[in-house]
């Protein structure tokens, strides 16, 4: 496809205010500003011929990202979407704090062994699709303002990320550790829990309330999938657990729901994720539906084991008990707390019934409270607008998702096409 040359529109105003990451320089902010549109626009194809061209050239690649997002579109989308929602924060004329989104990103990336060689293999096969795809818009200086857009982003990522894998002990990219399968219990009506130990008895690594692992598995036709669930303590000191959604014509959740046995190991990461459990004294809010329970348990774990007495309200929503997995000990958790109260809500995730009554209505949230959402990404919009319109401030509430490029917020910023 040919464009015409894009047309700056000069310097424009100050750029804005980050913290971790470098500022554009202002000629390039003003090429970017302007192509911003154009690029936005062709995103899709963008990243449609990126992924054909990046697959052809390192097939390696094909295990480490999610098949099944690449086979709906969304894989395709999350990589160029997140350059080009990153230069547009780089562009606002808003105070923007960036470090947030990027410590999600570097902590995902981390879990999957991403390395700084990487990012120079993702730099060529972008680029080149940017080329393709946009022709001669692409003049020297759009590529090179683009490329200080990657270049900002590249390096804070492997800044993050190499001291990520510093704190976990670990070289950078080699994550992976073998453990042993000690208890395999049916949770819910669609669900698994599995409990962990290392293969060596030692205490598994650390971790705090919301972090995850990647676990990777091998599939029957010799591929490997990689997928991140939430870690919570498991029955002994030192030992993980992790509970699995069994996904309809899933590629991976069948394989371990169904075919993993006590006694046989599995390739697993150290704890990563930036979204945790804060330990302060302010009352607490956990929301989740479905197998996000998981990150509530191990927030009331957390709680328990430390003989913390702050305000705790649980919500949780699932379509019936039969379905709710963590059912008994998620009410036992709530019951051993000084100041905690359980509310179970059976309905669809995001419904509004006809009353217009939603998971949190009835419900008094202290207008100080920490809230901490978990679940489909549906349901955490709803949630999330049913807070803010309830007078919550935005900043106060935290969620954890693993949809491709969902670390820029249930509300990703926008990308300008007009």
């Amino acid at each position: 496809m040919r464009r015409s040359a894009f047309v700056s529109q000069g310097p424009g105003r100050t750029a804005p205010r980050t913290r971790g990451v470098d500022i554009l320089s202002s000629t390039s902010r003003s090429i970017v500003e302007a192509t911003l549109p154009v690029v936005g626009a062709e995103i899709g194809t963008i990243s449609r011929v990126f992924y054909n061209r990046l697959f052809r050239a390192v097939p390696s690649l094909r295990d480490t990202f999610n098949r099944t997002n690449q086979a709906n579109g969304a894989q395709q989308r999350a990589l160029a979407d997140s350059v080009a929602a990153f230069a547009s924060l780089l562009v606002t004329h808003a105070p923007t704090d960036i470090d947030p989104i990027m410590e999600r990103i570097a902590a995902k990336h981390a879990s999957l062994g991403v390395q700084a060689a990487h990012y120079g293999i993702v730099r060529t096969h972008l680029f080149a699709a940017i080329a393709e795809v946009l022709g001669d818009a692409v003049t020297p200086q759009v590529a090179v303002a683009w490329h200080e857009v990657y270049t900002l982003m590249a390096n804070s990522l492997v800044e993050q990320e190499t001291e990520l894998y510093r704190r976990a002990g670990v070289a950078p990219g080699d994550i992976w550790r073998r453990v042993v399968v000690t208890e395999h219990e049916y949770d819910g009506a669609h669900a698994a829990t599995f409990h962990l130990r290392s293969v060596d008895g030692r205490p598994l690594p650390a971790f705090l309330p919301g972090q995850y692992i990647s676990v990777r598995v091998a599939l029957p036709d010799g591929s490997e999938q990689i997928r991140q669930y939430t870690v919570f303590p498991g029955r002994t000191s030192g030992e993980w657990a992790v509970t699995v959604k069994r996904v309809p014509g899933g590629l991976v959740s069948p394989v371990l729901c169904d075919g993993l046995r006590v006694g046989d190991h599995l390739l697993v990461s150290p704890p990563f994720g930036s979204v945790v459990v804060d330990r302060g004294s302010e009352p607490l809010l956990l929301v989740s539906a479905g197998v996000g329970v998981t990150m509530t348990i191990a927030a009331l774990r957390d709680i328990q084991s430390r003989g913390d007495g702050r305000s705790v309200d649980v919500v949780h929503v699932d379509r019936t008990p039969y379905e709710q997995p963590h059912r008994t000990e998620l009410a036992i958790l709530v019951d051993s707390l000084p100041d905690a109260r359980l509310h179970v809500r059976y309905t669809e995730y995001d419904e509004i019934r006809g009353d217009g009554r939603t998971p949190l209505s009835g419900l008094t949230i202290p207008g100080d409270a920490r809230t901490y959402v978990c679940g489909p990404i549906p349901f955490m919009r709803a949630i999330r607008s049913d807070l803010v319109a309830s007078g919550v401030s935005p900043g106060s509430i935290h969620f954890e998702a693993f949809a491709p490029g969902s670390w820029f917020g249930l509300e990703a910023p926008p990308i300008s096409v007009d």
